[in-house]
């Protein structure tokens, strides 16, 4: 697999288009940080990262978020910048997404961020992906 984020977010855009209450994911660091994000701005509802072997890569179980109507929460994933095609914004150039209705992810100097506390903080960085 050449590029994890991408792969996250297809199995999250296929799961959330099945209806799928939960979708399970192999792990790493960069995507519970992705995940993070995502929790922190009511996009999904819960992920759990377990390992069965210490020799295992491990595994996450995200729980995805609806409405009471049955809509998702997330409505599309666009992977910005990818392996072959790297993006990099600095601060000023850094947009809101659907008008400050979606989030962007970055990633900076101090670590994964949306773009609104990137902007703040007077960083800029490569822009991962924008979730709406």
């Amino acid at each position: 697999m050449t590029d994890p984020i991408a792969d996250l977010f297809t199995r999250i855009r296929n799961a959330i288009r099945s209806q799928h209450t939960t979708v399970v994911i192999p792990a790493s660091s960069l995507k519970i940080s992705v995940l993070k994000i995502l929790k922190e701005n009511g996009l999904i509802e819960n992920f759990k990262a377990s390992r069965e072997k210490e020799d295992v890569q491990g595994k996450v179980t995200v729980l995805l978020k609806y409405d009471a109507d049955g809509r998702p929460a997330i409505t599309a994933l666009q992977r910005i910048s990818r392996p072959g095609c790297r993006v990099y914004l600095k601060q000023k150039d850094i947009q809101p997404v659907l008008n400050g209705l979606g989030i962007s992810i970055i990633s900076t100097s101090k670590g994964l961020m949306t773009g609104d506390r990137a902007t703040q903080e007077g960083i800029g960085g490569e822009i991962l992906a924008n979730v709406y």
